[in-house]
């Protein structure tokens, strides 16, 4: 039975460690070799028995993981920070054989829903701003929500990097005008925090409680779980 072959992209990209794209900016940048050679031609192929390293370092292909995160508050989404700051790799790595990373990011003060995965290509697909997907928050806020305010929002309004349009707004029910959920597509940075500052509001809690489609529903604060095969599904076919 003749060995399966991968383009090499593919290879790297099923190691972990970045999606197929940035996979073929690695080889262009000459820093990919197979057996001792360096390889620069894209369309290469490789098999499972040939020596492929990153900047000398030993690639393995892995099979995928897809786990889904309650970031709790007080954590950087990254896979290691130089300042010695925990990440959100210090909640799951001691479980995982994996190499993993996660899917965009929430900043450190966010709470909820992570995905995470060693799957690059679905990663990119999630992230890449002509996919759309959908983001969903509770928003706490400082104080209460004029209703002019909310009825700019809602109808899209301008920002200092362009034009902001969320999907649906509404505020929680016995919250005093307090307390909203927010759903958007864009994957702007700091884009919640960032649209209340706007109308002089302070968000004093942030929960991401969906991604993708994908919830936290019954996952403790700073546990994960599993995807299921029905939810790796329906993310790829977004």
């Amino acid at each position: 039975m003749s060995e399966k072959k991968y383009r090499l992209n593919q290879y790297i990209a099923k190691s972990g460690v970045c999606s197929r794209r940035k996979a073929d900016l690695l080889i262009q940048l000459k820093r990919i070799k197979v057996n001792g050679s360096l390889i620069t031609k894209l369309g290469y192929k490789v098999s499972e028995n040939d020596l492929v390293e990153l900047d000398g370092k030993k690639l393995i292909i892995q099979s995928f993981q897809y786990i889904v995160l309650n970031k709790p508050k007080g954590y950087i989404t990254t896979v290691k920070d130089e300042k010695g700051r925990k990440t959100v790799m210090d909640l799951i790595s001691h479980n995982l054989n994996e190499r993993m990373f996660p899917v965009g990011r929430l900043d450190k003060n966010t709470t909820g829903v992570l995905l995470l995965t060693n799957d690059g290509d679905l990663s990119q697909k999630l992230i890449h701003p002509k996919n759309k997907v959908e983001k969903m928050y509770h928003v706490f806020l400082n104080k209460k929500m004029k209703e002019s305010d909310y009825n700019k929002i809602k109808k899209g309004f301008t920002l200092d990097d362009g034009f902001i349009q969320v999907d649906k707004i509404n505020f929680v029910n016995n919250s005093d005008k307090k307390e909203l959920v927010l759903s958007l597509h864009t994957g702007r940075n700091r884009i919640v925090r960032r649209i209340f500052e706007f109308f002089t509001y302070k968000v004093i809690k942030l929960d991401r409680i969906l991604f993708a489609g994908i919830s936290k529903k019954k996952i403790l604060r700073g546990k994960y779980r599993h995807l299921s095969k029905k939810e790796i599904g329906f993310l790829k076919m977004k």
